[in-house]
């Protein structure tokens, strides 16, 4: 293997989590059908799904060692505070990481997502 070309989330709400990733953290919808929802961000760069359970979910707890990582152009400081002021809660300060200066968001469904200004 060379290369991971698509991730897809199992979320328990699907209309909810795509108002989270459209409205709070400003993903592109890419396509939506009543299954699934395909992101664009960064101008298409990057792309990921959120989608309905291919099994049950129920007391389950879905995120849990889940971490996605998206670089981006921004500064991480200036992305950090548009996303606070969205209504996103921010999971610590942002860090220093080998990859360059990060911070995380925790999505309705416990998912670790993690913004990159790569260096």
């Amino acid at each position: 293997m060379n290369q991971l070309t698509f991730a897809s989330l199992q979320v328990q709400d699907l209309p909810a989590a795509v108002d989270f990733y459209q409205q709070k953290l400003s993903f592109d919808v890419g396509d939506l059908s009543p299954q699934a929802c395909v992101f664009k961000y960064n101008q298409g760069q990057a792309s990921f799904a959120i989608r309905t359970p291919l099994e049950a979910l129920e007391g389950r707890e879905l995120g849990i060692g889940v971490a996605i990582w998206f670089a981006v152009d921004k500064n991480i400081d200036q992305l950090k505070q548009e996303f606070i002021g969205n209504g996103v809660t921010t999971a610590g300060p942002v860090i220093q990481t080998p990859f360059g200066r990060a911070f995380h968001v925790i999505d309705p469904d416990g998912y670790k997502l993690t913004f990159l200004e790569a260096n």
